[in-house]
């Protein structure tokens, strides 16, 4: 069990990977003392946990570096909208620059067929219990996924607000997507999240007519945990906005990779 949120199975952990459509288009526990209190043993666990999990996502970096490879990190609460982000992504993104990727789900493979029939190339983790991906786990699907050199890899993680920011899987950079429908307050009440963030898309604002959220006031919140996170509204359904995010992510194809 992950000591740092509570989930996990290691084993329940399993990689698929997907066919290409036919159109075009084990956490480390570390080691518990013997005379230390339980409130000592969890914290030797949790901290033994994060720092494995930071090597790993160290060399991931080195590994993704040393061929040219984009990973950026894209989080959210379920239903915000990624999956629909992405495969927008995918069609209307630079024909020139390849695109996989890494789906993370508790269970099934929607969001991975999905991906698939846009005709880029997926794989999908699914985490059993766990509520978010690691590097491990990130690291298993880049080696069935095999991405080309110089491409660009979005790893769609678990449905969650918590437990994704804690962990390192050695992207280039982390995108956190929030919906309108979600309210203004969320920034404040996940504040690790959105503070962990490179940048924050406001997805379905062509909904804004119809919730009573004040757009301005939720770009408020987020700069309120993170001032100089660049923020950009858009709707993954009607393409508003989604040029801006598509400069974006080229603008992270354009900056050295460091291991």
């Amino acid at each position: 069990m992950c000591a740092t949120c509570g989930c996990g199975d290691p084993h329940g952990t399993r990689v698929h990977t997907m066919d290409a459509p036919e159109h075009p288009h084990d956490h480390g526990h570390g080691h518990e003392h013997e005379h230390a209190s339980p409130e000592r043993r969890v914290l030797d666990i949790e901290t033994d946990l994060l720092v494995k999990n930071d090597a790993l996502a160290a060399a991931n970096r080195a590994w993704l570096a040393e061929r040219g490879i984009v990973v950026l990190n894209l989080m959210s609460s379920p239903g915000s909208g990624k999956t629909t982000l992405l495969e927008r992504t995918i069609r209307e993104g630079s024909a020139e620059h390849p695109v996989a990727v890494v789906e993370g789900d508790q269970e099934t493979l929607l969001d991975a067929g999905r991906i698939r029939d846009t005709g880029a190339a997926v794989v999908q983790v699914n985490t059993g219990a766990g509520c978010h991906l690691d590097a491990d786990m990130v690291r298993r699907g880049l080696d069935a996924l095999a991405p080309a050199d110089g491409s660009t890899v979005f790893v769609e993680n678990v449905g969650n607000l918590v437990c994704p920011a804690l962990f390192d899987l050695g992207e280039q950079a982390k995108v956190v997507l929030i919906s309108v429908t979600e309210g203004e307050d969320k920034p404040l009440k996940y504040p690790h999240m959105f503070a962990a963030a490179d940048v924050v898309l406001v997805n379905k604002i062509d909904l804004l007519p119809h919730v009573a959220v004040d757009l301005d006031r939720l770009v408020e919140h987020t700069r309120s945990v993170n001032p100089r996170v660049e923020v950009l509204p858009l709707s993954a359904t009607t393409g508003a906005g989604v040029p801006a995010w598509q400069r974006w992510v080229a603008s992270r194809r354009d900056t050295p990779t460091t291991g």
